[in-house]
């Protein structure tokens, strides 16, 4: 079979994007990294099990996870001064080169015996310092790279690509674990960053990075640490978006923690349907993401609304005392449900955003992000003690279905507001996106929003 005859089996929505050359360079090294860190999510913690102190293993277990994610926040405002004026690209390589490195050295120590626990972490922090900027790169670049009605199907392209290594990564790393040390598999996550960073210094985006011109060497607002939450400030509905977002990660955190406990306590089985359930999930997030294509030709904030909802009410039979296989329908369409979510998400900051700011919102909305699931996680200790798993995994399903009535009501209020500008156009969100003006926030007339 040739190229252009596999091209013609895919749906129309996603044609065009494997006839662009560079989207297709990108997308396959994309796809390792992303399968790479779902082997990680098994490997990091496995590996800080076996080096760990004797009595201290869950200690640096915790560390370990923490190193591996959290710290993208972090770098998210400290160095936000010189990393929002690189372009999309240099962000997406810079990230790749530092986790290929650093990821690079855990191998070898371990090689050499020299993984000291501390190392070990350290060595983890570090590789997710960029993690929110690189994040932000890989999808202002896409949108520099595609025109905005291949977004969409872009993006789902990009978001099944981390659902599905959520089912791979893992049973992967499970298979290999047994033939080779936990630490090569992170060696092999670092060699899928050094491959993508020599992929995005393959790609180039159309005319240039957007933006780069207006600024030039001279020091604007967008230099200063709350530049992207200044300008989220002065864009309502992208501060709507990431409102819901983080509300709606915050409210998964609790069920993630209640699910194992459920199966345990409640249905007095053991890993593998644990195991199951989430398979499933995956699945189910695969092939709602693929679906997102279809979605264009909707008004993306009441599709948005409604992922919302109908995860929330995938919980509920949770609650009810549904057995086993009734639960597991309703995660596997929850997942179904929840797959289009993050490449709506995005799509929405891509289309409302100047061209010249993606970057920096795009990393602000991430640092903002990685806090959503840890404080929702937190909370799922004490709310199980209070409620138990059952109860746990129902109320989170009826809040989150709270969120999303909360959320149309914000918003058909804010729809009915008198215009304050002209309306340009008819975009997929009921109005069209504002025009996409490169000057910084507070250049511009205060009163003009």
């Amino acid at each position: 079979m040739t190229p252009v005859q596999a091209t013609r089996l895919l749906p129309q929505a996603y044609r065009p994007l494997f006839a662009h050359a560079g989207f297709k360079r990108l997308l396959p090294a994309l796809a390792a990294s992303d399968l790479g860190d779902g082997m990680s999510v098994v490997a990091v913690a496995w590996l800080a099990i076996e080096i760990a102190p004797p009595g201290r293993s869950g200690l640096l277990l915790g560390a370990a996870l923490a190193a591996y994610a959290l710290p993208g926040a972090l770098g998210a405002l400290l160095f936000g001064r010189f990393l929002r004026r690189l372009p999309a690209a240099r962000l997406l390589a810079a990230d790749s080169r530092i986790r290929a490195v650093l990821l690079g050295c855990v191998p070898l120590a371990w090689a050499t015996g020299s993984l000291h626990p501390l190392l070990y972490v350290a060595l983890l922090a570090g590789s997710s310092v960029l993690h929110a900027w690189g994040n932000a790169g890989r999808y202002a670049l896409v949108a520099q790279m595609l025109p905005p009605e291949q977004r969409l199907a872009a993006n789902a392209l990009l978001s099944s690509s981390v659902s599905a290594s959520i089912v791979i990564g893992p049973a992967l790393a499970g298979f290999l674990a047994a033939v080779v040390s936990p630490a090569w598999l992170i060696g092999l996550d670092a060699l899928s960053f050094a491959v993508l960073a020599v992929q995005v210094g393959r790609v180039r985006a159309p005319g240039g990075e957007p933006g780069t011109e207006a600024r030039g060497g001279a020091e604007t607002d967008s230099d200063r640490p709350s530049a992207g939450l200044q300008l989220l400030r002065r864009q309502p509905e992208l501060l709507g978006v990431l409102a819901l977002t983080w509300f709606f990660n915050f409210l998964y955190g609790p069920a993630e923690v209640a699910l194992p406990l459920h199966v345990t306590d409640d249905l007095h089985a053991g890993a593998g349907l644990l195991g199951l359930y989430w398979a499933l999930f995956g699945a189910g997030a695969v092939l709602g993401g693929l679906a997102t294509g279809a979605l264009r030709r909707f008004p993306l904030w009441p599709v948005t609304l409604g992922i919302v909802a109908g995860w929330g009410f995938a919980l509920v039979p949770f609650g009810l005392g549904a057995s086993a296989p009734v639960t597991l329908a309703c995660f596997t369409l929850g997942g179904l449900i929840y797959g289009p979510f993050t490449a709506l998400s995005y799509t929405l900051f891509q289309e409302r955003t100047p061209a010249a700011w993606l970057t920096t919102v795009l990393a602000a909305r991430s640092a903002a992000l990685l806090t959503a699931g840890p404080v929702g996680t937190a909370l799922g200790g004490p709310l199980i003690a209070l409620m138990g798993p059952r109860g746990v995994l129902a109320a989170s399903g009826i809040a989150t279905v709270a969120l999303a009535a909360v959320g149309a009501a914000v918003r058909i209020r804010s729809t009915r507001r008198p215009a304050s500008r002209p309306v340009h156009g008819s975009g997929p969100c009921g109005g069209g996106p504002p025009p996409r003006s490169t000057t910084p926030p507070g250049a511009t007339t205060r009163g003009n929003r």
